[in-house]
């Protein structure tokens, strides 16, 4: 089929909004239809279409950042296994396996393959997070598996539905595997159906444009998306820069840093990212697999260059990413993997530090970094009903050039994701959330203030298991341009009549009603000398509790008084001396 551009430029425009608004179809019809709360709450999914090659066409921009750039790597395999004559109408493939996707076995992908006139012209895909997918916990989430043998079953490339029939047999061996098989199941019917959506919208554009038309204007936005990101790559100051980072540990082997290393280089309008230095595969859940490790590079273009811009092939073509075998983030079967996104968010934070050295005023300290994400299992003995609540917590993002950091914001891989409300939580599981706000001062001191994490407080109505994760204790987001680090996150128990105990990693700790169990997110990284801050900001972050007085003084050198009044007098002598201080090295 030709590839030539069409002649009429309106009508590639036309054709490439109309795919982007195809996966936008796609995300509104699974989270209207999915059943469990972190797919239409929480929203932790994505929707695209790829070509008869497994090229990205279009994705929806609402869906998590962290899928952007590996929805091909599923459907590649796909192809391998099964040739690109092997697909007919009616198929429908499920896969999760992590040697293809290099993700945590609870990312389901489904995908179908799209007909016209007998032709196969695509792939519309989904990916959802089910709340359950086997392993020795419910939910997974493990923090101190070993291997993927215990997170979960695992399926490679399976045609659940072949030639619109369904396979009882599979469907019938991944019911008996999951613990929630109706919540499960109507996530896979939401997910089946937003590709059948998408199945019938290509036919249709195709009907209506004709298939070379369509497929050259897909060429043409591939075309258009690559000149952006190579102008935008001309922003940069061309040379070669490094940055590393570490996380606390893998939660098997304690207390054993691991470091995150990226090296950047920008040269004509093209940007390299080799992880040659990244730590080994090690044997805790934090590992990420080949397909993962690609995809944070990839975004961590897509945010340097071209963030408002809908993903597609032509964003990553001036991209090379050297990542050899056997990394943290290129890690090999079985790693385990339940907390993959730990080490892909601090990656893309790392070579955006990296990115920092070439153009000083355009990035931003480190952000929180850590999902903080609470599973809770158990039994309900209101209804007698199983169940498994998952969500993530939004946390402080750092400082930029030019102002504060957004506060209480998921992750930089997360994007558009939500929190479950209160009112959901506190009728779907048995608990209460006793306070929900902002975490003072958890920002990182600077010129400009890191933004602030949150502090999330349940109190137990019931019995569960608790899995949970904290990271960046050792490394705490840091700050730029003489900006302090934010605070790290932390879990809190408190049970009745005992002290309260503080966790990083924990898997399968038992719960009981009235215990109180707290969620302290991390903040994001300070820019520039704290005490160059305008005393009337900090006068502002006390007076809305973002700060504490304490820190005022001792971060900021701002001195207030009693009213809440700037003491101007006392501020200027104070940061006189600091500085006369920080000059003679004391």
């Amino acid at each position: 089929m030709s590839l030539e551009r069409p002649n009429d430029p309106v009508t590639a425009e036309v054709v490439r909004h109309a795919l982007i608004a195809l996966a936008e179809e796609m995300t509104i019809n699974l989270a209207r239809t999915a059943h469990s709360t972190i797919v239409y709450e929480v929203q932790d999914f994505a929707t695209g279409i790829l070509d008869a090659q497994a090229r990205l066409v279009a994705q929806a921009p609402g869906g998590l950042p962290l899928f952007v750039g590996d929805l091909d790597a599923a459907v590649k395999d796909g192809l391998a296994l099964f040739g690109a004559d092997g697909f007919q109408p009616g198929d429908v493939v499920l896969t999760n396996h992590t040697g293809t996707c290099g993700q945590h076995l609870n990312n389901i992908v489904v995908y179908t393959p799209a007909f016209h006139e007998g032709r196969l012209i695509g792939f519309p895909v989904t990916r959802a997070h089910w709340p359950d997918v086997g392993g020795k916990l419910a939910g997974g989430f493990l923090t101190d598996a070993v291997s993927s043998f215990e997170e979960g079953i695992q399926f490679r490339s399976l045609k659940i539905y072949k030639a619109g029939q369904p396979d009882a047999e599979l469907l019938r061996l991944i019911r008996h595997n999951v613990r929630l098989p109706e919540i499960s199941f109507g996530d896979l019917r939401a997910q089946i159906a937003a590709c059948r959506l998408a199945e019938r919208r290509l036919a249709e554009l195709h009907r209506k444009y004709g298939g070379a038309r369509v497929e050259a204007a897909v060429a043409a936005s591939w075309d258009h998306a690559e000149r952006i990101v190579r102008q935008a790559l001309g922003n940069y100051r061309e040379g070669s820069y490094q940055a590393e980072s570490f996380l606390d540990d893998d939660g098997v082997d304690l207390g054993r840093p691991i470091r995150i290393h990226a090296r950047v280089t920008i040269a004509d309008r093209a940007m390299t990212v080799d992880f040659t230095g990244m730590n080994a595969q090690v044997r805790g859940p934090i590992n990420s697999g080949m397909a993962a490790g690609i995809s944070a590079a990839r975004l961590a273009l897509k945010y340097l260059c071209a963030p408002e811009l809908p993903p597609n092939e032509g964003c990553f073509r001036p991209l090379q990413v050297i990542l050899p075998p056997g990394t943290l983030i290129s890690a090999e079967e079985p790693a385990a993997m339940s907390w993959w996104q730990t080490p892909i968010l601090t990656v893309i934070d790392t070579v955006l530090k990296a990115v920092s050295e070439a153009a000083p005023e355009r990035i931003p300290a480190a952000h929180y970094s850590d999902i903080s994400c609470m599973l809770l299992t158990g039994r309900d003995a209101r209804s007698g009903r199983a169940f498994t609540n998952i969500e993530p917590t939004a946390g402080g993002w750092g400082a930029r050039p030019h102002g504060d950091g957004p506060s209480a914001t998921y992750t930089i891989g997360h994007g558009d994701t939500f929190n479950i409300p209160v009112e959901v939580l506190e009728t779907r599981f048995p608990l209460h959330v006793e306070r929900y706000g902002l975490r003072r001062d958890s920002g990182g001191p600077g010129r400009w203030r890191g933004g602030l994490g949150l502090e999330r407080i349940y109190r137990m109505a019931g019995n569960g298991l608790f899995n949970g994760l904290s990271e960046r204790s050792v490394c705490p987001p840091w700050g730029l341009a003489g900006g302090a680090a934010g605070r790290s996150g932390e879990i809190v128990l408190a049970r009745v009549g005992h002290r309260p105990r503080r966790y990083h990693k924990v898997t399968g700790l038992g719960l009981k009603a009235g215990d109180l169990f707290t969620f302290r997110t991390g903040g994001g990284g300070g820019y520039g000398d704290p005490l160059e801050r305008e005393p009337e900001r900090v006068r502002l972050d006390v007076a809305q509790g973002h700060v504490s007085r304490r820190q005022a003084r001792q971060a900021y050198g701002v001195v207030l008084r009693r009213n809440g009044e700037v003491d101007a007098e006392a501020t200027a002598a104070l940061r006189a001396a600091r500085q006369a201080a920080l000059a003679g090295g004391g």
